[in-house]
């Protein structure tokens, strides 16, 4: 969602918030604004649209002169996207400037109170209730104020705050909204994640919960809610600079597609030992391991959709009984846990607030939790009793791509721990999988190499209405997520159906010229999906195949067919998933969509 940016140093703000702002665009976002404190005089430009129309708006930056200030990339909750409901918001004479990103629940009943007391609005945004509550308790002290604040508000924010009054210092706090603070040598600064301040620096401090950052330029004080200073443990950012740039591709999503065989390996190899999968981070005795009841699988979007291949594997694999929520549906079914299950919250920001109250919701009725995600420090890997990262590095698109690829490999990691422990499989077929998986980076470079051709067929479907993907088992699992991928970036819609189920209401869908796209990697389920492509093709669908090299009889059914290297039946996704990414990407393209920012979605969902 939203993003933060705030800067104090030696150096002018502007064109630091502009640029840090301008490696946030990928969250989602509809307006932007930044606000200067020039020695005590405040200056604020906001707009609608793109970034670049501040930028020029402020002759990028260069006309607003002083060197504290913060900066927001505004997605719209409460109001349209207007300049007016654009951030930074501030109170009546302009002394106090805010920005938030987060959702304040009892916004209404304060603002009805801050009515009674003679204060107007200028928005529609929640957040200007914030700069006036602000101005109401404000008497000079500005961590008196912003502390009462902090106990009258409900909701989650991630705020940044300057005060008219003290030019030499700004304020920010979080509760349930990622922020970060980044601490320089020409500066200090905030952001709502890592890729805005990588360019100034790699020490952050990853604030917690009702907790308060005073950045001057040359130090940075941490308090809790009761104003008592509290100590902060700094951490070094290991990402690669350049890994938050283009790097010469025409877009993040089509570098990140390349950057998967390294990903992958990355993932992988620090997970291997003497030819065993050894997970240190995981923390979890043979015991503990071979006392799990029941896996219970919570994420959102592409997440949960790796999250329903896991299903598939742990249970077949491991024997484990496992289920697969959605986190938004999870934490308000009154789940039943009871103690031997395992609650698995698969996030790449590890921000994701559904995700992230589903982790709350299964710690306070006792369920061990489990976390993977891609960012160290955030807030569900904070939280989780067990994590495992996905060594991804930053993902910039907004459609994931290489976060899937490694949340896949966690998961294949993950089962064959469980399933050795639990004498599930043997240790030739543990030899055998561990074999197949050093080699999906190597197979996926490969697959990777083979777009040109993807691209050529991509090109005849950008006029398509509806694209439909079939599968069964893990192939159906994946076939969600290849539908999302086409219909979140190239607006076409596409659905996936379990192939099973066509002929309960599906096919009446298919028409003449229908596209439907079938992935068979499973050899006992092979030939039903067979014939499920032939039933579809009976109603004038074009078929297009994605299967195992060596399935050559598909030929004789489906109209294209793209084939996969041989390799485990647990891990085909990894593989099928990448002709599926790549068709989605070369639809877009062709279509003249904005791939890496498609419209009305964020990258991190930081509200529910």
């Amino acid at each position: 969602m939203c993003g933060i940016v705030g800067y104090i140093g030696e150096k002018q703000a502007a064109p630091i918030l502009l640029d840090g702002l301008s490696k946030l665009e990928y969250r989602g976002y509809d307006s932007a604004g930044i606000a200067v404190n020039n020695q005590g005089e405040i200056q604020i430009r906001k707009s609608t649209g793109r970034l670049k129309v501040l930028s020029e708006l402020t002759h990028d930056g260069a006309e607003m002169p002083g060197t504290m200030g913060i900066g927001h990339t505004r997605w719209a909750t409460h109001g349209a996207p207007t300049d007016l409901n654009a951030h930074p918001h501030q109170n009546t004479d302009g002394s106090i400037v805010v920005v938030h990103n987060g959702i304040i629940e009892n916004y209404i009943k304060l603002k009805q109170k801050l009515l009674t007391k003679g204060y107007q609005f200028a928005s529609d945004t929640d957040t200007e209730v914030v700069a006036h509550l602000l101005d109401y308790y404000y008497s000079g002290d500005p961590m008196e104020a912003i502390t009462k604040v902090m106990d009258r508000v409900d909701g989650s924010y991630a705020l940044g705050i300057m005060f008219r009054d003290f030019p030499e210092r700004f304020f920010a706090m979080r509760k349930d909204s990622p922020l970060i603070v980044g601490k320089g040598k020409d500066g200090n600064l905030i952001a709502s994640d890592v890729p805005a301040i990588l360019k100034y620096t790699r020490d952050v401090f990853y604030i917690q919960n009702e907790e308060i950052a005073v950045l001057k330029k040359d130090k940075i004080t941490f308090f809790n809610i009761d104003q008592e200073e509290i100590e902060k443990e700094m951490h070094t950012v290991e990402w690669d600079v350049n890994a938050a740039e283009k790097g010469g591709y025409e877009h993040f999503m089509l570098k990140e597609m390349y950057e998967q065989p390294k990903a992958v390996r990355d993932t992988l190899e620090p997970r291997l030992s003497n030819g065993k999968v050894v997970i240190e981070e995981l923390g979890m005795t043979d015991e503990e391991i071979r006392s799990i009841n029941n896996i219970h699988i919570v994420a959102c979007g592409s997440a949960s959709y790796t999250g329903m291949c896991a299903k598939y594997i742990f249970e077949e694999m491991a024997r484990i009984p496992a289920f697969v929520d959605v986190a938004s549906e999870f934490r308000y079914r009154n789940p039943i846990l009871r103690k031997g299950d395992l609650v698995i919250i698969i996030s790449q920001s590890g921000e994701t607030a559904d995700s992230l109250a589903a982790l709350r919701e299964a710690k306070e009725k006792g369920a061990m939790t489990l976390a993977i995600v891609n960012v160290v420090g955030s807030s569900i890997a904070r939280e989780a009793d067990k994590v495992i990262y996905t060594w991804a590095g930053p993902e910039i698109a907004v459609a994931t791509t290489k976060a899937f690829s490694t949340q896949l490999m966690a998961e294949y990691l993950l089962a064959i721990k469980f399933a050795e422990v639990r004498g599930t499989v043997s240790e030739e077929e543990v030899d055998d999988m561990i074999q197949d998986l050093k080699r999906l980076p190597d197979q996926i470079q490969m697959l990777l190499a083979n777009r040109n051709h993807i691209q050529k067929f991509a090109n005849r479907y950008i006029a398509a209405r509806d694209v439909f993907f079939i599968g069964r088992g893990l192939d159906y699992a994946l076939s969600m997520e290849g539908a999302l991928k086409l219909k979140e970036i190239s607006y076409i819609h596409a659905e996936a159906y379990a192939a099973g189920e066509l002929k309960h209401g599906t096919i009446s869908l298919v028409e003449d010229g229908t596209l439907v796209v079938a992935v068979l990697t499973q050899e006992a389920l092979f030939k039903k999906t067979i014939s499920n492509i032939q039933e579809v093709k009976s109603r004038g669908a074009f078929a297009m195949a994605v299967t195992v090299e060596g399935n050559t009889e598909i030929e004789k059914t489906a109209d294209y067919v793209i084939y996969i290297p041989e390799t485990n039946k647990y891990f085909t996704s990894s593989l099928a998933l990448i002709p599926l990414q790549l068709f989605a990407y070369y639809v877009a393209v062709a279509r003249g969509c904005d791939v890496d920012k498609p419209k009305n979605l964020a990258k991190s969902v930081t509200v529910e």
